[in-house]
């Protein structure tokens, strides 16, 4: 009698499905060209304000625009901040919504990896910087948060610079990281960053809001409708003193996922997401880079001060050190205690670790909300910001290098399509494979 075949040991990080990985294929396209804008903003706003016109630099973004009777009489760089970033975070809501409603992530055993790694990856950081800064002064504590964010869009845009081919699984667990780290960024800012709350205008957010939940539920996708209610619960959220981010969240998380009628086709959060994605990579975190990025390098206090200060040190440890600890320690404590195969070489997660301490918008945003945009700690979490995430881009750069080789290999596999249907034969079942010529 034959034996039965053994049990199939549980993987961690498995390719996913073909539409999944198709779908996570065109995000990551769109957030790489994203990625390189945000770099040349980046370099453009650190040349700025570094050359002998710095002064137009600071008055461009001190610049006030906006209806003083509706206190959204708002300088430039608070635009950027409180109402770009707001589109930011409506597309990584809908992300995260669609990603555990409907996409690869419903299954709690493939969730369970990207979000314990994304919560190691922020815990670490955050107990590194406050190491550095328990017994520093002026309010140096206040910017624990600031090392916890993964920047999705300059992390991959090191991958183009770089040129490597990472697997699907690599692929989407590096784009899940980044969200779940975004939206628990989301939370802390909220919660701990809010400064003094007005109920009365919080409280009137929800009705724009609720009206804006009922129309999307009713598959409603005129943009005169749901714009002006989007445009309203943001300012209600601003006028409450919560930072005006958080609105871009629970306008994202109203927004229906599965289709009414199953079927081929986008559902509305996926339709809402290819829409709005490339404002917010194109033009709302690059923008927002050029305002925020824009720091003097030698400042008052020297260059040497600077790097030797506890809130710099803290950040750029927190970057380099933390996040890859954290993210590697979780990984490996769901790995010992599932007892399930990682099906990536520790290799791969190093390399993988290391892009997730390029952190960059939601730690530049996080900084200027701590200690106040164009304070010296602002400039010197600036400085921490940008070096942090310039040490882990080029680690992750060796190690991701050195195994380009076997990245090229499994993409070749990933993509061999023999019978040319349009779903490489990895993605079938072996009876769905074309048999031998």
């Amino acid at each position: 009698m034959t034996p039965p075949p053994a049990p199939r040991e549980p993987q961690l990080l498995s390719r996913g499905s073909w539409p999944e990985v198709r779908r996570v294929g065109d995000i990551l396209r769109t957030e790489t060209v994203g990625g390189v804008l945000l770099l040349v903003a980046a370099v453009l706003a650190l040349v700025w304000a570094n050359s002998p016109w710095s002064g137009a630099y600071r008055s461009l973004g001190d610049l006030t625009v906006g209806p003083e009777a509706l206190h959204l009489d708002l300088s430039l760089g608070q635009w950027a901040a409180d109402g770009l970033l707001a589109i930011f975070f409506f597309v990584a809501g809908l992300e995260l919504k669609r990603e555990f409603v409907a996409g690869d992530l419903r299954d709690s055993r493939r969730a369970v990896l990207p979000v314990a790694a994304a919560l190691g990856g922020m815990a670490v950081p955050a107990v590194i910087y406050v190491g550095f800064n328990l017994w520093a002064s002026d309010g140096a504590l206040t910017g624990w948060a600031i090392p916890t964010a993964t920047d999705i869009a300059f992390a991959l845009a090191v991958l183009g610079v770089i040129n490597t081919n990472l697997p699907a699984a690599m692929r989407t667990f590096l784009l899940t990281l980044a969200v779940v780290d975004d939206l628990l960024a989301i939370v802390i800012i909220a919660v701990f960053y809010t400064s003094s709350l007005h109920f009365g205008s919080l409280l009137l957010a929800v009705v724009p809001l609720a009206l804006f939940g009922l129309l999307v539920h009713r598959r409603v996708r005129s943009w005169w409708l749901l714009l002006p209610l989007a445009v309203t619960t943001w300012a209600l959220v601003h006028a409450s003193g919560v930072h005006a981010t958080v609105a871009g969240v629970a306008l994202a998380f109203t927004v229906p996922v599965v289709r009414r009628k199953p079927g081929p086709g986008r559902g509305l959060a996926e339709h809402f997401e290819h829409r709005i994605r490339p404002l917010s990579a194109g033009v709302a975190v690059p923008v927002f880079a050029f305002f925020a990025a824009g720091v003097s390098i030698t400042g008052a206090s020297g260059l040497g001060a600077t790097l030797t200060d506890s809130v710099t040190l803290g950040i750029v440890v927190g970057l380099v050190v933390g996040k890859a600890v954290g993210v590697l320690g979780a990984t490996w404590l769901v790995q010992r205690f599932t007892r399930a195969r990682l099906g990536l070489a520790w290799w791969d997660m190093v390399g993988l670790s290391l892009l997730a301490g390029i952190g960059f918008t939601v730690s530049l945003l996080i900084g200027e909300l701590a200690f106040g945009a164009g304070t010296e700690r602002d400039d010197h979490s600036k400085i921490g910001v940008l070096l942090g995430s310039l040490v882990s881009a080029l680690l992750a750069t060796v190690v991701l290098r050195a195994r380009n080789r076997y990245y090229q290999d499994v993409c070749v596999l990933e993509e061999r399509d023999t019978d040319a249907d349009g779903v490489p034969d990895v993605y079938q079942t072996p009876t769905q494979r074309p048999g031998p010529a």
